[in-house]
């Protein structure tokens, strides 16, 4: 009998990389041709697509899609009904967004209400439209097919538009009004699958993993050789993500200190572990860190 495929859309576009960067991390063995838009997955229940971020809340509020990975940005948007598994919190450049409305440095419009009457130009008609209403302001939201911020201000009073620092914004003379909505990416399902219990399972088993490696993101673990006499002093200088592992070594004088930290903190806290009393300090990277 034919085994059960949990059908998973994939980002193309900006967050593709990340995303199977992600689920590689996570365990699934992932890769792309670039001559096909079905990912590879070492997963035979897992059958893998490419669909455009913006299209995901559709195909997967319609079940045509079991599963997708897209940004919140993009399901307020769709005004989709889906089912978000989980939001992806990740320092990872191209898993977070901020939408703005902006206006050229010299515009007179200061605050939102000046926005009465106006004209913008957006890729996010939906919810541009839903937070100038939220705040009492009625102006013509009309779609931008691209190159949104060359439109101020010869064919558009002001713009709704994505950024991560402003630099590109302010290298094209614009200025920030007010953000609209900060976007991350999240694992969402239909209510379809997750009715299915079998696919709701695969889904979670999917949420799980990628949670795990998310949570190793910039930590490492450390080990380390301690005379029993030196422990507490040793122990006073490790932070740790829970508490420090420590294991009795055939020495009974000695014990084996194994701790999660942050990896932007190895350099500081081991030459003061070294001074503490530490021998033998290895670092291992880590890949999922699983609750």
């Amino acid at each position: 009998m034919e085994s059960r495929k949990l059908r998973l859309a994939i980002p193309n576009g900006n967050l593709q990389q990340a995303t199977v960067d992600l689920f590689c991390k996570a365990g699934y063995n992932m890769s792309i041709s670039s001559r096909s838009y079905h990912p590879t997955v070492d997963d035979p229940e897992i059958q893998c697509m490419l669909v455009r971020p913006q299209e995901q809340p559709r195909y997967v509020q319609d079940g045509l899609i079991d599963a997708g990975f897209t940004g919140l940005d993009l399901i307020r948007e769709a005004q989709a009904n889906v089912v978000e598994v989980f939001e992806v919190q990740s320092k990872t450049a191209g898993f977070f967004t901020r939408w703005v409305l902006c206006v050229p440095g010299d515009s007179p419009i200061r605050e939102v209400r000046d926005l009465e009457g106006k004209r913008i130009a957006t890729e996010l008609v939906s919810l541009t439209r839903e937070f100038l209403e939220q705040r009492g302001v009625s102006a013509l939201v009309e779609y931008s097919f691209g190159a949104t911020e060359v439109k101020v201000p010869l064919l558009a009073d002001a713009i709704m538009e994505s950024t991560v620092t402003g630099n590109s914004l302010r290298a094209n003379g614009l200025r920030v009004v007010d953000t609209v909505i900060e976007s991350r990416p999240r694992l969402i399902a239909s209510q379809q699958a997750f009715d299915d219990e079998w696919k709701r399972h695969k889904i979670e088993d999917i949420a799980l993993m990628l949670k795990g490696a998310l949570a190793a993101e910039g930590k490492v673990w450390l080990s380390m050789n301690v005379p029993r006499d030196d422990l507490q002093a040793v122990l006073d200088i490790l932070p740790a993500l829970d508490k420090p592992t420590v294991a009795s070594l055939s020495d009974p004088a000695w014990v084996d200190v194994t701790t999660i930290v942050e990896e932007d903190l190895v350099h500081v806290i081991a030459p003061k572990l070294k001074k503490a009393g530490a021998h033998g300090i290895v670092e291992y990277p880590l890949n999922k860190i699983i609750d």
